[in-house]
């Protein structure tokens, strides 16, 4: 759902922000919805440190470590 959003920019800023949406073909509003994504994205915790300590080796004497490592280890 989209909600309405008032921000204050200067005049100067807001002219060649128009010229960069028209150049890629899309409205200003598009164009500061993407970059508000990838700032958001970019201060997102990384795949590595929200699963950091979660994962525990397997143990060496498992049929299933067994099969694994006879699949895989070569």
């Amino acid at each position: 759902m989209k909600k309405r959003l008032t921000i204050s920019v200067d005049a100067d800023v807001i002219s060649i922000a128009q010229r960069c949406a028209n150049s890629r073909g899309i409205s200003l509003s598009s164009l500061i919805e993407q970059l508000l994504r990838e700032i958001a994205k970019a201060d997102a915790p990384s795949f590595a440190s929200r699963w950091r300590g979660e994962f525990r080796a397997a143990e060496r004497n498992s049929p299933r470590y067994d099969a694994l490592a006879k699949k895989y280890i070569r």
